[in-house]
């Protein structure tokens, strides 16, 4: 089998009318001699902050000495993103073996595994073949019922918060979201909270006593950052002091508390995870797409903050790093987003927008989205494409000695890096 080929076999599945379930994905896993069940695995969920967590946590895993798995989600620029051992993506040559031995257990199901069970089946039997130490295990959706629940025992469940996100599929209010994120939490296994919502806490409060899972939330009051500029970030946090940190954004000390009382908690069950595998794990961490610089002349920086939570954390830093300097936004949404919320809060930033249709069904168009930032008194034009929205915005920011801010999906920071490249 050629890397296309498994590939275009992953991306076959027709998963629309799926009914919901982990009957499938365990039906997979049992014909492979469930791999899931030889692995140890850091379980997180979220609304936001999951990829971040996970980056930060993998890399100080990494620098402890463990062989990390890390399965996580969308990819970004290539598929094999999705599945890394010790940093490395999964070999082409590797994915391809996997997919053939999988391939004949999966078409002759009944009922055929959608293609998230699919890559998580296969993420599995990479890691159990590879003999990781640990797996850090993403969440696609939710929780309860995402794929990756098929696992039994985890070391350690984490939900990194909860916000109004995808509620057609997981509910209209918080606390039914919490209700479906909270379905990773097992007997037995710590749970960290990192949330700051009452409804919520509630929810995995009474989630984690039924079940008997000890339960820790993040204790943020002696989070205390000393200096934050496009350079990175240096914050102490309870006994550790002076701690670097190379991601951006106001939002990223706050994902490391979330990483660094998880080390604690592995610490006290079993880990053994020096303050030298923190300091440089955090230093080193690298994670795309999450307020990262792609450009410097002129600045452009890109993030994924695509519902109203994640546009919140961009303009706060936004406004962190700018001070009262306004920017110029490339952006692009989902119709099924609370956009008019987004764009209100993008307006307070932005002395131009630049509007374009992201490639999508759900998208809204650029012209429609940029008839809102118009009734809120910030320009705003419609561009063609994604090269276009860039194109523009880089001979406007020239003109006008302003820097670009890129918001929209993770799927959609790789045409703007790629149109970026083109510029230069």
């Amino acid at each position: 089998m050629k890397y296309s080929e498994a590939i275009d076999y992953i991306h076959s599945v027709n998963w629309t009318f799926c009914k919901p379930g982990l009957e499938r994905v365990q039906e997979l896993c049992r014909a492979l001699g469930n791999p899931q069940d030889k692995l140890k695995f850091i379980h997180v969920a979220g609304t936001n902050g999951k990829g971040s967590f996970c980056a930060m946590t993998d890399s100080i895993l990494r620098r402890a000495g463990y062989k990390v798995g890390l399965f996580t989600s969308p990819y970004i620029v290539e598929f094999n993103e999705r599945m890394r051992i010790d940093g490395e993506n999964i070999s082409n040559n590797e994915l391809c073996e996997l997919v053939e031995l999988i391939k004949p257990h999966a078409d002759k199901m009944a009922d055929k595994p959608t293609e998230f069970e699919l890559i998580t089946a296969i993420a599995f039997l990479y890691f159990q073949r590879n003999n990781c130490d640990i797996v850090v295990l993403e969440c696609g959706l939710g929780g309860r019922l995402d794929a990756t629940n098929v696992i039994k025992d985890p070391v350690l469940s984490v939900i990194t918060g909860i916000a109004l996100d995808h509620t057609s599929i997981l509910g209209n209010t918080v606390e039914e979201i919490a209700g479906e994120k909270a379905g990773i939490i097992k007997s037995g296994a710590p749970v960290l909270w990192c949330g700051s919502d009452a409804g919520a806490d509630r929810v995995i409060s009474a989630k984690a006593k039924e079940v008997g899972a000890p339960m820790v939330r993040v204790d943020r009051s002696s989070l205390n950052i000393k200096e934050m500029t496009l350079e990175g970030t240096s914050f102490d946090f309870g006994q550790r002091k002076n701690i670097s940190l190379s991601l951006l954004g106001t939002y990223q000390p706050l994902n490391a508390t979330n990483a660094l009382s998880a080390i604690d908690i592995l610490n006290e069950n079993g880990f053994k995870i020096d303050d030298a595998a923190v300091y440089d794990g955090m230093k080193a961490v690298r994670w795309p797409a999450r307020f990262e610089i792609i450009s410097r002349d002129p600045l452009i920086i890109a993030d994924g903050g695509h519902n109203p939570e994640g546009i919140d954390g961009a303009v706060s830093s936004i406004e962190r790093y700018f001070g009262e300097e306004k920017v110029a936004i490339i952006t692009g949404v989902m119709a099924d987003k609370d956009y008019r919320y987004m764009a209100d809060r993008i307006s307070s930033v932005a002395r131009k927008v630049f509007c374009l249709t992201p490639d999508n069904p759900r998208a809204l168009s650029a012209e429609e989205y940029a008839k809102v930032f118009d009734s809120l008194g910030v320009e705003a034009v419609a561009c063609d494409s994604v090269e276009d929205a860039v194109n523009n915005a880089v001979v406007w920011a020239k003109e006008n000695n302003a820097s670009i801010i890129s918001l929209g999906s993770l799927y959609m920071y790789c045409e703007v890096a790629e149109a970026v490249k083109k510029q230069k």
